[in-house]
C-alpha cells in the first residue's frame, strides 16, 4: 500500500513543470519555442540549428541553460527572464490538488529547473500559492540543473531536506535517479510509466495518489 510506504515521510519535494500542472496544458511548449528563439539570437544560428541545440543541450546537460553556460559562457539571468515570459492563462486552479498537498504532514517544497519567480507564477495560476515551505529554482542550485547531484545537494541543504525521510515527485525519470540513491521515495508523475529501478511508484493522477497516502494505514 502506498500509505505504508510513505508512513515516515516528513519532507515532500515536488517538481513543477508537468508535475504540478498536467502536460495537457502544454505550457512547456511555449517555453521551448522561446528557448529556441533565444538560442538562435544568442548564437546567431538558424532556427533549425537552434532547436537542435536546445534539445541536444537538454539531453546532455539536463537543461538547455546548462549547455549554454558550459559551452558558450552564457549569463543565466537574461535567458531565464526571456524563456519564462509566457502566457499563464492556459493554467487553471486545482482545488483538489491544493487540498491533497495541504493535507500532507511535514515540510513541503517545490524544486524546479526553472527560476523561482517563474515557479511562483505557475503556483499562483494553479491556486497553489502559499502552500509550500519553500520554492527553489535553478538559481538556488547555483545553476546546476537536475539530474546533476550538485543540484540536489545544494537545494536539499538550503531547504533542510533529510533524504531518508523524504519523497520526490517528478515527471522526468532522469531526475529521480539521484533521489533514489539518496534513499528517498521516488514517484514518477506522468501519463504512462517508465520502468526503471530507481522509480518506485508511478501515477498519472497526483491528487489521487496523494489522497491514497492519507488513507488508513495497515500493519
Amino acid at each position: 500500500m502506498p500509505a505504508n510506504a510513505f508512513s515516515d515521510v516528513a519532507h515532500w519535494v515536488f517538481d513543477l513543470d508537468n508535475t504540478l500542472y498536467p502536460p495537457s496544458a502544454r505550457l512547456f511548449d511555449q517555453i521551448e519555442r522561446r528557448m529556441t528563439d533565444f538560442v538562435a539570437r544568442a548564437l546567431n544560428v538558424p532556427d533549425a540549428e537552434a532547436d537542435h541545440l536546445r534539445d541536444h543541450y537538454w539531453r546532455l546537460y539536463g537543461t538547455t541553460l546548462a549547455g549554454l553556460m558550459h559551452e558558450h559562457g552564457l549569463e543565466p539571468g537574461p535567458y531565464l527572464e526571456a524563456v519564462h515570459d509566457i502566457d499563464f492563462g492556459v493554467l487553471s486552479p486545482d482545488p483538489d490538488l491544493r487540498s491533497a498537498i495541504a493535507d500532507l504532514p511535514g515540510h513541503k517544497i517545490v524544486f524546479t529547473n526553472g527560476s523561482a519567480p517563474y515557479a511562483d507564477r505557475v503556483l499562483a495560476a494553479r491556486g497553489l500559492a502559499g502552500l509550500f515551505d519553500g520554492v527553489f529554482g535553478v538559481e538556488h542550485a547555483e545553476y546546476h540543473p537536475k539530474p546533476q547531484p550538485e543540484a540536489f545537494a545544494a537545494v536539499f541543504a538550503k531547504a533542510g531536506i533529510a533524504p531518508s525521510r523524504a519523497a520526490m515527485f517528478e515527471d522526468d525519470p532522469r531526475n529521480l535517479a539521484v533521489p533514489h540513491d539518496l534513499g528517498m521515495r521516488t514517484v514518477h508523475v506522468a501519463p504512462a510509466p517508465t520502468p526503471a529501478p530507481h522509480i518506485q511508484h508511478h501515477t498519472a493522477d497526483l491528487s489521487g495518489f496523494l489522497r491514497l497516502l492519507r488513507a488508513p494505514r495497515h500493519p
